[in-house]
C-alpha cells in the first residue's frame, strides 16, 4: 500500500507560496512506515483535477489532498472528488453549526459563501478543523482506496492530521512499522567521487542508502524501515560507522549538524577562540559562525575588510604588497589572517578575499578565484581555490565561507 500527495492551489504553481505541506505530510507518513511515490501539484481547474485523481487512484491507496476546501468558487477539491466517484454533494447540518459558532467566537458574521464549506460527498466522515472554517473528510470511495482532504493553511493542516487523520491510520494497522532515516553529510568530495566509495552500500535492502549534493556539500540518506526507532538505529548504526570510515575527513556531520557547529564543537573543547576576516564574503563567514547556539564561547568577532584600506589600517596588511599581488593574492590573505588574530587575541585567525563576480575578473584572475587564510599557533597558511565562472555571486560567497569552515575543521582534527 502507498499514498499520494496532492496539493491543489494555482498559488503553488506560480510559487506565490512556499508548498510545504508536502514535506510535512512526505515526513509524517514516514514515521508510519507508509510509502508514498508521487506528489503532485495542481491549478484550481476542476478537469486537471479530475485527471489527477483519476491517475492517482489507479496507483496510490491513500490520498491525502491539501487546499481547495474554502468558500470561493475556485475552491473545488471536495466538489471534483465527488464528481470523480459518483455521489453527490451533501450538507453537513453540523459543519454549519461549527462555523457559525467559530465566526461567532470571532465577532464575525458568516456569509452565505461559507455554507459552500458545509458540502462533502455523499458517506464520507467529517475531519474536523479545530482552528479553521474549513473541514476535511476520510472517506473510501471503494473497497482498498481512502481519502483524505486537508485546507491548505499549514497550522490547521498539521493539526487536524496529528489529532484525527494519525488516531485514524493507525486504527487501520498503519504505525507497526516507522522509516527512520540519518542524513550524513561531508564537504570537500563531489557526489560522484563518493557515489564510487560507497557504491556496495547504495545496493542494500534496508536500511537504504541514497546520495543526494547540495550548494557544494554532498549528504548520504541512511533509511531503515523497522518497529521501533531504536530498532531503526541499530540497524543504522554498523552501515553509518562503514560509510564514515570511507569517507574519512570528508564526512563532517549528521542530521542538523553543521560545518558552523562542528567546528564551534571542536574549539570549545580545547578551549581555543577564533576570529574572521572577510572580503568577498561580506560577513558571511562570521554570519554562519553566529547562527550556533552559544557561539559566544570560542568566537570573538570579525572585521569586513571590503576596502584595501581598512586591510591595511585595522589588519596591518602591507600596502606594498597589495599593490604588488593585489587584494586576491595569497600573500594578502595569509596577512589578513595574522592580523586578524593579532588584533582579536585569538587561538586562530581565519580570512576569506577573492573575485566573487559577476565582475572584476580577468584573465590571471578569473572570477570564482579565492584565497583563504588560515593563521594559528604554529604560524599561518593559505589556500586557492577556483570555484570557477558561471556560478552566481552567492553561490561563490557560500563556497567560500564553508570552505574556510571546513579548512579549520580538518586542521583542528589533524594537527
Amino acid at each position: 500500500m502507498s499514498a499520494e500527495i496532492i496539493c491543489v492551489g494555482t498559488e503553488l504553481l506560480l510559487g506565490n507560496i512556499l508548498n510545504s505541506n508536502s514535506q510535512y505530510l512526505a515526513i509524517e507518513l514516514a514515521k508510519l512506515g507508509i510509502p508514498h511515490y508521487y506528489q503532485t501539484v495542481v491549478g484550481d481547474n476542476p478537469q486537471r483535477l479530475k485527471h489527477v485523481i483519476e491517475i492517482a487512484s489507479q496507483r496510490a491507496e491513500i490520498l491525502i489532498f491539501t487546499g481547495g476546501l474554502g468558500p470561493t468558487p475556485d475552491d473545488l477539491t471536495c466538489e471534483t472528488i465527488a464528481d470523480v466517484f459518483g455521489v453527490p454533494l451533501v450538507e453537513r447540518p453540523e459543519i454549519i453549526e461549527d462555523i457559525a459558532r467559530k465566526f461567532q467566537q470571532r465577532n464575525r458574521t458568516m456569509t452565505p459563501s461559507n455554507r459552500k464549506q458545509a458540502l462533502i460527498p455523499k458517506g464520507a466522515e467529517i475531519l474536523p478543523n479545530p482552528t479553521g472554517t474549513a473541514p476535511g473528510i476520510i472517506w473510501q470511495p471503494r473497497p482498498g482506496l481512502t481519502i483524505f482532504t486537508f485546507p491548505g493553511v499549514p497550522s490547521e493542516m498539521q493539526r487536524m492530521w496529528e489529532e484525527t487523520a494519525v488516531p485514524y491510520l493507525k486504527s487501520q494497522g498503519w504505525g507497526k512499522e516507522i522509516i527512520y532515516s540519518r542524513m550524513l553529510k561531508f564537504w570537500g568530495i563531489g557526489e560522484s567521487a563518493l557515489a564510487e566509495k560507497v557504491a556496495a552500500y547504495l545496493k542494500l535492502p534496508n536500511p537504504t542508502v541514497a546520495p543526494y549534493a547540495s550548494k557544494g556539500e554532498v549528504k548520504l540518506r541512511v533509511s531503515a524501515k523497522a518497529t521501533s526507532e531504536t530498532e531503526a538505529q541499530e540497524l543504522i548504526a554498523p552501515v553509518e560507522k562503514q560509510l564514515q570510515e570511507i569517507a574519512g575527513l570528508d564526512y563532517y556531520g549528521a542530521d542538523d549538524d553543521t560545518l558552523a557547529s562542528v567546528v564551534g564543537h571542536s574549539l570549545r573543547k580545547t578551549g581555543e577562540t577564533l576570529s574572521v576576516a572577510e572580503s568577498c564574503t561580506g560577513g558571511g563567514l562570521g554570519q554562519m559562525l553566529t547562527e550556533v547556539s552559544g557561539s559566544s564561547d570560542y568566537f570573538w568577532g570579525g572585521i569586513i575588510s571590503y576596502d584595501n584600506s581598512v586591510k591595511e589600517r585595522l589588519l596591518g596588511v602591507n600596502p606594498e604588497d597589495l599593490a604588488k599581488f593585489g587584494a586576491v593574492s595569497t600573500t594578502v590573505a595569509e596577512q589578513m589572517a595574522l592580523g586578524v588574530r593579532s588584533r582579536l587575541g585569538t587561538s586562530w585567525g581565519l580570512s576569506i578575499t577573492g573575485i566573487a563576480g559577476p565582475g572584476g575578473g580577468t584573465q590571471t584572475k578569473p572570477v570564482g578565484l579565492v584565497y583563504i587564510g588560515l593563521a594559528g599557533p604554529n604560524g599561518v597558511e593559505s589556500f586557492e581555490y577556483r570555484f570557477g565562472t558561471g556560478r552566481s555571486r552567492s553561490f561563490v560567497r557560500h563556497l567560500s565561507a564553508c570552505t574556510a569552515l571546513d579548512l579549520l575543521r580538518r586542521k583542528l582534527l589533524t594537527r
